[in-house]
């Protein structure tokens, strides 16, 4: 698969008004999280890999608050008609009996596609409101790709997982990871609360006390694409 990076140089940046972030602390974060398990079950995230090039490198765009120290992903939490596990159930098992009457047997790129679809509608969603003009004709038309990753918050704690441990039967979090293409302009607002960073793959790599394991392992994930640097 090859992905297309474009400088950076490539691309504007204005601001917006402020995000108000919904958590003033991580327990307070951690016990918003708790009280959303009790009334929709397990919470489900998305975050973008948003890439492009300086000095022909990839560098992937973090978003930081202003100060502090942390740097995250853009993305944030799918609503609860947004999760393609949870939503639609009815209509999904519909739609496949009809598809095993034709065919006789469970499709299964239809079964991917279905679990799939929600999550990227809402990730645009997230990414409008992160990064998104406030002028709707300037909102870039997000071409969400291939999953990079899913991540497992067994606990209310910070310890995200690549898998979800066997003992574990009931989630407190996915976080799924999508490339995001990019063109080759576009126009970013960033909230006034918030920076925008273009950071290296090797300041990234193998680097969990300042990136978190999540952040520091997508050099990893994502080096079976082919990257190509266009100036």
């Amino acid at each position: 698969m090859v992905v297309n990076l474009y400088p950076i140089s490539h691309y504007e940046f204005g601001p917006k008004e402020t995000k108000v972030e919904k958590d003033s602390s991580v327990p307070a974060h951690f016990d918003r999280l708790r009280e959303i398990f009790q009334k929709e079950g397990m919470r489900t995230s998305v975050a973008g890999v948003l890439l492009v090039q300086e000095h022909d490198y990839p560098h992937l765009l973090l978003l930081k608050k202003i100060g502090e120290t942390f740097k995250n992903l853009p993305g944030g939490r799918l609503k609860p008609g947004e999760n393609g596990r949870i939503l639609n159930f009815h209509l999904f098992s519909m739609i496949n009996y009809l598809i095993i009457g034709v065919l006789g047997y469970p499709n299964l790129l239809f079964v991917l596609l279905f679990f799939n679809l929600t999550e990227i509608e809402g990730l645009k969603r997230k990414l409008t409101s992160k990064l998104g003009p406030r002028l709707q004709n300037l909102v870039p038309n997000w071409e969400i790709g291939e999953c990079v990753a899913r991540w497992w918050r067994p606990n209310f704690e910070n310890f995200m997982y690549p898998h979800c441990p066997a003992h574990i039967k009931k989630p407190k979090e996915c976080r799924v990871l999508y490339m995001v293409h990019l063109s080759d302009r576009e126009y970013f607002e960033v909230p006034k609360n918030l920076k925008l960073f273009a950071v290296p793959m090797f300041d990234l790599y193998d680097n969990a006390q300042a990136y978190g394991p999540v952040i520091s392992s997508i050099p990893e994930q994502i080096s079976r694409f082919e990257f190509r640097m266009n100036n």
